[in-house]
């Protein structure tokens, strides 16, 4: 509870609410704007040109929420203002006259942000200057800090980041307030905070394309009007930095405004890890003398360089050193001591185009990214002055974070992160799926292990990855405030509430963190017809369920909506729930038809089209999307997503494979079919799952402490078809009888929910035996005489019955079905010293929670009885020598090769077996399981275990180290059957 109030306290430091921005009166509140009457906002001429430029967004802001736009004058010299009205005075400690002036007269004091970086201070102040009663100060420590301030001011008034790229409409006031009181903000937690916009087609790059076109961006694509409006949205984000697109564009030289205007806003450039020195892909491929290869054309690609300096070397750049092959691979010819080399005549050409002898105050990175970090590994020196730029997996897991020798570096440490990615084991660029409690952790890792000089996020196409790249920098800007496990939900009801209003922000933060575990799980790209289980667990029902509610609650939220807020509200939220609905219907009813022409269902045909209906339903949302306002974001949603069969994306969405049945024909074996759950088998018999000759089905064993089973019956003929159940009287089977349609009808298929009255059913475990009879004849098929009912014969299930009970005194876990699944927060003890203890992270990984130790600096544990740990008891009925223990984690790399992530389990008094779920120790290339990690999204790995003793046990779960996050524990007794999720949470007595 405890955790839950400090989360909430310190995200008030943080989050608008608890600023200053007031709309109605109230003691010693300040009138800024009301329906009438703009502010005047006092900005000096001499401050930055980047101030005055966003001092016309903030003035412009007021109008969008009280109707009257503000007022922007430019002062000079003595202060001579004119205002009848509210006044604002914004500028930057050094630069503003204004400021300096009242710092001067004792009216405010900056000591506290002076000399920071990007910090700001709010205040109101009397009698400021002759004639001005009041008037609210806005003084930033540098050009950035004064812009962020003016933007708090817009966040906390209505207006959002997003009011452009997500059409997020203001709130219209009649009056704005701003309390009496200060407030200071900065430094930022990270120092160059930003996105990387990975235009690799189709969906931004076309979309530019056709405003082009049209004459809204001017004649050439990306740019400085295009970037105009990212620089704007990155510092209402209060961001700094940003990569350029790169595959079909050259920055610096497809308009020569984009730089002067990029410094015009205020935005830090750089380039992508693969583009030293400014100069891009494109560039390296077409304007350099020769080709993109240091070890045959050194000088040229050295001259190539010392050019890119030369263009950039008036604005604020932080340059990228080092060098890959061209187009973002590996050099066939390059090696750790080259590059190293190679550095150094970086630094060189930075000295002579700058002119110092010491270039440590020019910004520079070197991203460790793929082989690059391998040679790092194997030795490879950086300069002190570079700050390494660690990369992740491309797949949200950071490969490596600064080690105790390496924090005191001065340029320090960043890390490259991604929300898009191009390459194995697929693609994933077409919607949101990476899940922000993943994010929380690895974030919140790299923060708390000095990774803090530079996070840059791979947004691909910007939209739709509004959410996560709104996150993420905001976990840039205030990590020390989110370092709370419950930070997301937290997170997600403010950013909710900022977006669409209060009424309606707790039903959308839960609407998005259940997307968020859900979208993850397993990408889209990933998820193919056999991801999920058809027969087992009812698997692929359950998923489905949990994306048709979602659906429905966005629906629901959206349709509450006013109707100015529905296209921001599809945008954000309705649209990513829809498309993962309909997504998942195509994959799961195309995994319906497969198995149903397997069984040679009537209902084959149907479930065909189905299919082909809801890949239908997925143009239409496409199309949705394209038309909405009047067609703004017409092509955004280009990106191919069915029918991926290696790691590139398809040139087009291809519909799963489908089987179709003969629908005049009746099944040689009958009219009637009957299956089971936990096999694709049927009765009778006539696939390649089940004997012909044999007319029997087995049930998974049930128990009290179990689901429900369940037996399908099924049309397949083309007649009526009636069905009999017969079962002991302890067995309860419903419906136990009806009557089938045949393949023109709604009730081909029927589900008998089978379960059992415990005060009947004999004690220990016995078979109880359900059989499934018709007296529809076949048709023509068969000799009547011989086979009067075709070759139907009784269908009989056998039903494995265990009536047993642990005792009343036991409290935990208890076996069914001859496993136990236990979710990693239901422990029943969670063991702590003084420096370490455990957390819950909530919505992490794939079905509830994730389970880590914290600090994340801690030091390494032993799995001792008095070393912090997890305890699960449990109940076995089932004797088993070798009992397979299986933890499912989140997936994770060794991001100290010192120190490999480990785990230690234990079953009662034996000694504790510890794994290392993760084999890699250096940085690339990548182990083999890597594949199986990412894509579903957890680490596996199973230990053996001796338990032929039945009764209560206890298990203990040492997590070794930092970032080992447990989601689940699976015991396999022998009961344990193939499904993606693992078997649901055992019952717990």
């Amino acid at each position: 509870m405890w955790l839950s109030i400090l989360a909430t306290v310190l995200w008030a430091l943080l989050w608008p609410t608890a600023a200053t921005i007031r709309f109605q009166q109230e003691s010693g509140a300040y009138l800024l704007a009301d329906s009438a009457i703009g502010p005047t906002i006092a900005v000096s001429s001499n401050d930055s040109r980047s101030v005055l430029r966003a001092a016309e967004d903030f003035a412009t802001d007021f109008g969008k929420i009280t109707g009257v736009n503000g007022t922007v004058q430019s002062l000079s010299g003595d202060v001579n203002l004119d205002s009848a009205g509210p006044v604002i005075i914004a500028g930057t400690v050094g630069l503003s006259e204004v400021i300096g002036s009242l710092v001067n007269d004792g009216r405010i004091d900056v000591s506290s942000i002076e000399g920071q970086w990007e910090a700001y201070s709010t205040q109101l102040v009397s009698n400021p200057f002759p004639g001005i009663d009041q008037a609210f100060v806005i003084a930033g420590s540098d050009r950035r800090g004064t812009i962020y301030g003016m933007y708090d001011i817009s966040s906390q008034m209505g207006v959002s980041p997003w009011h452009w790229w997500a059409d997020v409409p203001a709130t219209a006031r009649d009056t704005v307030f701003v309390s009496n009181g200060s407030r200071i903000r900065g430094p930022p937690a990270v120092k160059y905070r930003g996105i990387f916009i990975n235009d690799e087609q189709p969906a931004l790059t076309n979309w530019l394309n056709e405003r082009t076109r049209q004459t809204v961006y001017g004649t050439d694509d990306y740019n400085h009007v295009f970037y105009s409006s990212v620089y704007e949205l990155l510092l209402r984000l209060k961001a700094n930095y940003m990569w350029a697109t790169t595959w079909n564009s050259m920055f610096y030289v497809d308009d020569p405004q984009n730089a002067d205007t990029a410094d015009l806003y205020g935005i830090v450039m750089g380039t992508s890890h693969t583009e030293p020195m400014t100069r891009q892909t494109v560039e390296q491929r077409d304007i350099l003398n020769g080709t993109w290869a240091w070890a045959t054309n050194e000088a040229n690609v050295t001259d190539f360089m010392g050019e890119g300096v030369e263009r950039t070397r008036n604005y604020e750049t932080l340059y990228t050193m080092g060098m890959r092959g061209l187009g973002d691979v590996e050099s066939p010819t390059l090696n750790g001591s080259q590059l190293e080399d190679i550095v150094h005549v970086q630094q060189n050409l930075i000295r002579e185009v700058y002119g110092l002898d010491n270039v440590s105050s020019i910004p520079q990175m070197w991203c460790m990214y793929k082989e690059v970090g391998g040679y790092f590994a194997e030795g490879m020196e950086v300069p002190d002055d570079v700050t390494i730029l660690w990369a992740d997996d491309n797949w949200a897991n950071n490969q490596r974070l600064p080690l105790g020798n390496e924090t005191g570096r001065a340029a320090g440490a960043g890390i490259y992160y991604h929300a898009d990615y191009v390459g194995a084991p697929r693609d994933y660029k077409w919607i949101d799926t990476n899940s922000l409690p993943k994010y929380w952790s690895e974030l919140t890792q790299a923060y708390e292990r000095h990774a803090r000089q530079i996070w840059i996020l791979n947004a691909g196409d910007l939209k739709p990855m509004e959410i996560p790249i709104t996150f993420f920098l905001d976990m840039a800007y205030a990590a020390p405030e989110m370092s709370m496990p419950d930070t997301v939900r937290t997170w997600l009801q403010q950013w909710s509430a900022a977006q669409f209003g209060e009424d309606i922000a707790h039903q959308t933060a839960v609407i998005l963190t259940n997307y968020s575990m859900y979208a993850s799980r397993r990408k889209y790209e990933l998820v193919e017809t056999n991801t999920y289980s058809d027969i087992n667990y009812d698997e692929a029902n359950a998923v489905l369920g949990q994306w048709l509610e979602l659906a429905q609650a966005a629906q629901d939220a959206h349709a509450t909506l006013p109707e100015d807020l529905q296209p921001a509200y599809f945008q954000l939220v309705l649209h990513k729930c829809l498309a993962g609905l309909i997504y998942h219907q195509v994959t799961l009813t195309a995994s319906k038809n497969h198995l149903y022409g397997l069984q040679r269902r009537s209902s084959t045909n149907a479930m065909a089209m189905r299919t082909l209906d809801y890949f239908s339903d997925d143009a239409m949302l496409t199309q949705r999307y394209h038309t909405m306002l009047d067609g703004k974001w017409n092509h955004m949603m280009d990106q191919t997503h069915f029918g991926y069969d290696y790691w590139q994306q398809p040139m087009r969405d291809l519909a799963p494979p489908l089987s179709f049945v003969q629908q005049s024909q009746v099944s040689l074996a009958g009219n009637l079919g009957v299956s089971c759950e936990g096999t694709n088998g049927t009765v009778p018999g006539d696939d390649n799952y089940h004997d012909l000759s044999s007319n029997s089905l087995s049930l998974p064993p049930m128990d009290p402490y179990g689901p429900t089973g369940w037996i399908d019956v099924f049309s397949r003929g083309n007649v009526e078809t009636n069905f009999n159940v017969v079962s002991d009287k302890h067995v309860n089977v419903t419906p136990s009888s009806g009557v089938l349609s045949g393949p023109d009808g709604n009730n081909t298929d029927i589900r008998l929910s089978v379960s059992i009255d415990w005060s009947l059913a004999p004690n220990g475990s016995s078979v109880t035996t359900i059989n499934v009879t018709t007296t529809t004849p076949s048709g023509n098929y068969y000799d009547n005489e011989t086979y009067p009912y075709g070759n139907y014969q009784k269908a009989t299930v056998q039903l494995p019955v265990n009536n047993t009970a642990a005792p009343t005194s036991f409290h935990g876990h208890v076996e069914s079905d001859a496993h136990i699944s236990i979710e990693a927060e239901h422990f029943t003890n969670a063991t702590s010293t003084p420096s370490v203890s455990y957390i819950t992270i909530p919505s992490y990984g794939r079905t509830l929670s994730g389970v880590c130790i914290t600090p994340w600096t801690a030091a390494s544990q032993s799995p001792t009885l008095d070393a912090p740990q997890l305890i699960y008891p449990f109940y076995t009925f089932t004797p088993a020598s070798m009992a397979n223990l299986t933890l499912y984690l989140g997936p994770g790399m060794n991001t100290d090769p010192t120190r490999p992530l480990r785990y230690a389990v234990a079953i009662d008094d034996e000694d504790p077996k510890t794994i290392q779920p993760n084999p890699l120790l250096g940085l690339w290339p990548l182990p083999p399981m890597w594949e199986g990690m990412v894509a579903d999204f957890a680490m596996t790995n199973t230990t053996t275990h001796n338990l032929t003793r039945v009764g209560e046990h206890a298990l203990r779960v040492w997590l070794l180290e930092p970032g080992v996050v447990l989601q689940k524990v699976v015991l396999d007794l022998g009961g344990v059957r193939d499904s993606y999720l693992g078997p649901p949470e055992s019952v717990v007595v």
